[in-house]
């Protein structure tokens, strides 16, 4: 099978390195891919922004699959464009991407179909924002209803903070994303990651994951794209898997088809694990990017067949067999990220990782032969082991041979899980 991926982060590198190991694959592209995609794929120049220009590359190259990593081509439509010309793609349609691409939107989808979540109002102008949040009080929650790679959410434990958080959507902090606001209720429990497969019809587990959102440890400071992931979450015991499956999973599927929006793609649930039980934070509709890494880590399955069948309505044909040994992966980025950093940064190695470990590429780029950091997180330094905190000790041990001296990451991934441990 002739492949083509469309990405460039530390997502796309851990899934072009799971699907390079498929026995049905014949060629692997990657647009526009990254030095480090470079070494399990052939990159090629097509930009990823133009629905028409990818329709003419795969049709030029024969491609029998696409597989869209990153959420702003979903959600702009590429894969309605890939479908109408005849090509099986994993990933959402722009209609059943507003899943991602507006939380008003999910959110009203909660509402009608009783999944929980945490009570909410959307807003398109500040002064009412401000008078709901007055009127509920903190802590509060205020995001940016579209797509702010990861920034657009605040947590807010003051008044005066959710007040600010609504002037940063209205004022432009987040561009188009900030237009209209959603305030909701601040849920206190556990945070997870749940991850399942849908082609519409039929629905597959995969395994759960958990973030680390916050840049500074003991998660303080403001919220990141993420700065590291660990796979399994023991907060998701199997009964807690069961709840989500139907309680949030089931009941989006069916409402998304009977919405005329049927979805087909991953369902990436961001949960809270309160008292109630699992309660909807957002939906993503592509991996999770660090917890894609991870979980690419402890995939025993050929990947590829089991995306293909998500995109061809099979999924009920394939399992997904998993790996015990967790796995952890702590993020690179550049000093400063989330504001401002330096951009072009040299890289003067990355360490062969060995068994059981891979340094992912996220915001690498070749500058005249030469590895230099281009993005604010850049490389995902991933291992596993027997217990979590085994593979933080092998994830850590990895990372302190990373020669960038721009370098920064947070020392404490896995601490939830190896507190549970030590317990």
């Amino acid at each position: 099978m002739k492949v083509l991926l469309i990405g460039s982060g530390g997502r796309e590198h851990a899934l072009a390195w799971k699907l390079a190991q498929s026995p049905q694959l014949t060629e692997l592209y990657a647009a526009p891919g990254n030095p480090g995609i470079a070494d399990h794929a052939t990159l090629v120049a097509v930009n990823v922004e133009d629905n028409a220009a990818v329709v003419a590359f795969c049709k030029d190259n024969t491609i029998d699959f696409i597989v869209v990593g990153p959420e702003a081509p979903l959600v702009a439509g590429l894969s309605d464009a890939l479908r109408a010309a005849g090509f099986a793609v994993f990933g959402p349609s722009a209609a059943a991407a507003q899943l991602e691409g507006s939380k008003g939107f999910t959110k009203d989808i909660c509402a009608r179909y009783d999944i929980p979540t945490g009570a909410y109002q959307r807003f398109n102008n500040g002064p009412k924002a401000k008078a709901y949040i007055r009127e509920q009080g903190a802590p509060i929650v205020v995001k940016a209803d579209g797509l702010a790679a990861g920034k657009g959410v605040t947590v807010a434990m003051t008044v005066d903070e959710a007040l600010a958080a609504v002037d940063d959507c209205f004022e432009g902090a987040f561009g188009a994303a900030g237009a209209e606001v959603v305030v909701e209720a601040y849920l206190d429990g556990e945070e997870a990651s749940f991850f399942c497969l849908s082609d519409g019809t039929h629905a597959l587990a995969l395994a759960t994951a958990q973030d680390h959102k916050r840049v500074g440890e003991g998660d303080t400071g403001p919220n990141t794209g993420g700065m590291g992931a660990y796979s399994p979450a023991p907060v998701m015991t199997p009964e807690m898997v069961e709840r989500t499956m139907k309680e949030i999973i089931e009941p989006t599927m069916r409402g998304m088809a009977e919405s005329g929006h049927p979805f087909s793609g991953v369902f990436f649930a961001g949960l809270m694990i309160t008292a109630k039980g699992p309660e909807l934070i957002e939906y993503n509709v592509r991996f999770g990017d660090p917890e894609c890494q991870v979980l690419m880590m402890r995939l025993k399955s050929d990947l590829l067949p089991i995306l293909y069948a998500t995109a061809t309505g099979t999924l009920d044909k394939v399992t997904a067999e998993w790996s015990d040994d967790p796995a952890l992966t702590v993020v690179m980025a550049s000093k400063g990220y989330p504001a401002s950093y330096d951009k072009n940064t040299p890289i003067k190695s990355i360490p062969d990782a060995g068994e059981g470990a891979k340094v992912f590429h996220a915001g690498t780029a070749l500058k005249d032969g030469a590895l230099v950091a281009t993005g604010g997180r850049v490389l995902n330094v991933t291992a596993t082991g027997k217990t979590v905190g085994e593979a933080q000790s092998h994830a850590y041990a990895l990372l302190d041979k990373v020669e960038w001296d721009n370098g920064f990451c947070r020392r404490d991934i896995g601490w939830q899980a190896i507190n549970r441990e030590k317990a």
